[in-house]
């Protein structure tokens, strides 16, 4: 039973992902498609108005050509280029919603305890909360403040007369979740359910707007970023009540798929639409405020002190009001071009996650042992961390005495922290040799190694994004065909954490899921230097740093494979060398024989 039990999750594990992997080829082909189409529209109106392209070159330096013209031509919201076909639509909106899913990624390594199912209440109440104050926001921005409180009233009403509703009709049971608890889930469900309209249809009135394709763009890209802890908010309140993480998962993007539902006809019928936001928007708000005061907050107080309770939920209110005053201080001086660099910057994630799933592939077709595992993530470690180093000494942009300064720095920086990290687990007498289940968190010393391992790995993920954030407005035409170098850079670096993670822990969605955390590090960060407006200077200092912490972290690594079977180990190691060697040499050739590269030399070469 238990067998059949872990076949089921795993078919349904490798349909999401097959059905992700799907959705991404659609979405970028459809990308591609129109990015061409719009590229001709622009060569064909060139002529007729100026245009001032920076351009990178291979020293990393910006470089300003101006083409005269006169002027008119094209303009914002009239020529072809901000014209948005439906699929486009749709397939933004797709993307947005699945973003929910990853909020119930956590819960596939730890499992709550009480007092964390408190503050996780206290976090979901902070997240839906925030949610509402935006959404009565959004409907204040249409100009109807009375329709607003209307549907604040109304949602209010409606949700008590649904409760009562549910207590009429009888026991209620979801997912295998009985009486009361079963009546707040299906709540909190619906509720979730009902506010993803309204941002669909925000969505949706973005894209017909005058911007057209850059405004809705920003705007879908806000929302996902919402999406992510709105899904968390879902998955804890779920695993609080003992579902699966594969179940929190499915049914948080569940909660969001009236977000693709309601866009399209928005987009079509913007004008209609607009006119029922401000009511639409109070109301989601209104039935979020009830339920957060009636059901989340009082469960949470019953697992947790008031005072933890209420600066958890003040924090995850921080947080989402951060995330809503970034996007509005960036919209009001965006250009098409940091637009472009977000949708580039957010397939950067790719690689990294096709890493992954090649790896846990392989191990579990191969029956890959534990050392083998470990032998081959330190491989792949080794060459990143040598990898840029060698290319800033040959080139001569780095002196050696630097070089080795900034590397030896970057291992004692991390060296230092992982041994503080792991004295303090010490402390709490972890047991050596109790490896984690997949659904405990009871992690032995080895075990925390490996995920402070793949921290220096996001790291270094981290320091490549800023420079791919700088490269990415640059792109242009060229922006859709950075990815396949990018993607290229990255898969071992996706293929190292769910190898160590893998090795470590036997667990593979837990390989995955941390492969797939780890592409994501590169999209936040080339995001984060969009908006920051950095430039490439000190980007190569940080990275060599960064390149000295996976020499400490994996050294260990290596020797724990080498402690289980030095054959395999060794064996694993050479392995490892060879994947990352030969992913980064065709990167180099993609970047030889194509102008892919030209705006990102400093990222990818």
């Amino acid at each position: 039973m238990f067998l059949g039990c872990e076949q089921r999750t795993t078919r349904f594990i490798l349909k999401q992902v097959f059905l992700f992997f799907l959705l991404s080829l659609v979405f970028f082909a459809c990308i591609s498609a129109e990015s061409d189409s719009d590229n001709s529209e622009r060569l064909r109106s060139a002529p007729h108005k100026n245009v001032r392209n920076n351009v990178i070159d291979g020293s990393g330096t910006e470089n300003a050509v101006d083409f005269e013209g006169t002027s008119g031509g094209m303009k914002e919201g009239k020529g072809g280029y901000n014209r948005v076909s439906i699929s486009t639509v749709a397939l933004f909106t797709l993307a947005m919603a699945a973003a929910t899913g990853l909020g119930a990624v956590p819960f596939f390594f730890v499992e709550l305890d009480p007092q964390w199912e408190g503050l996780c209440g206290g976090m979901a109440a902070g997240v839906m909360l925030a949610a509402s104050f935006d959404l009565i926001q959004e409907g204040q921005s249409h100009g109807a403040g009375s329709w607003v409180v209307i549907g604040i009233l109304s949602g209010g009403i409606f949700i008590l007369l649904c409760k009562k509703f549910l207590e009429q009709y009888g026991e209620v049971s979801m997912l295998d979740i009985r009486g009361a608890d079963a009546t707040k889930v299906v709540l909190v469900i619906g509720i979730m359910t009902l506010h993803s309209f309204g941002e669909g249809s925000g969505v949706g009135v973005s894209f017909a707007g005058s911007k057209g394709f850059s405004q809705g763009l920003l705007v879908t890209l806000a929302i996902a970023v919402h999406n992510i802890p709105e899904g968390l908010a879902v998955s804890m309140m779920l695993a609080s009540k003992g579902v699966s993480p594969q179940n929190a998962m499915l049914w948080s993007v569940i909660t969001s798929l009236p977000q693709p539902i309601v866009a399209v006809p928005a987009f079509m019928c913007a004008g209609a639409f607009s006119k029922f936001l401000p009511f639409c928007t109070g109301f989601a708000a209104g039935c979020m405020i009830w339920m957060v005061v009636s059901e989340v907050l009082p469960d949470a107080f019953k697992e947790a002190s008031p005072p933890q309770v209420a600066s958890a939920a003040t924090i995850s209110v921080a947080f989402m009001e951060a995330l809503s005053t970034a996007f509005e201080n960036f919209s009001h001086d965006y250009n098409s071009e940091d637009a472009s660099g977000f949708f580039v910057s957010l397939l950067f994630g790719l690689g990294p996650l096709l890493g992954g799933f090649i790896l846990v592939v392989f191990a579990l077709a191969f029956h890959l042992q534990h050392a083998l595992l470990m032998g081959a993530a330190s491989g792949i470690a080794f060459i990143l961390a040598a990898w840029r180093p060698l290319q800033l000494l040959v080139s001569s942009k780095m002196g050696f005495f630097s070089l080795i300064f900034l590397l030896a720095l970057g291992a004692a920086f991390v060296h230092v922290s992982s041994c503080s990290i792991l004295k303090l687990a010490g402390r709490k007498k972890a047991s050596v040799n109790n490896l984690p289940t997949a659904n405990g968190f009871s992690v032995s010393v080895h075990t925390l190694q490996s995920f402070l391992s793949c921290g220096a790995v996001a790291f270094h993920a981290l320091a490549e994004g800023l420079a791919l954030g700088v490269a990415a407005p640059k792109a242009y035409g060229l922006g859709r065909h950075m990815v396949l170098p990018v993607s290229l850079h990255g898969l071992p670096r996706g293929a190292a954490v769910a190898s160590c993670i893998f090795g470590a822990t036997d667990s593979w969605h837990s390989a995955l899921a941390a492969a797939t955390l780890i592409g994501f590090v590169g999209p936040i960060s080339a995001i984060g230097a969009i908006l920051a407006g950095i430039d490439y200077s000190g980007l190569d200092h940080v990275m060599v740093f960064a390149c000295g912490g996976l020499l400490p972290s994996f050294g260990n690594i290596i020797r724990r494979g080498v402690r289980l079977d030095a054959r395999k180990g060794g064996f694993g190691l050479a392995i490892g060398v060879g994947f990352a060697s030969l992913c980064l040499m065709c990167t180099k050739l993609v970047c030889l024989h194509t102008p892919y590269c030209n705006s990102a030399p400093e990222a990818v070469r």
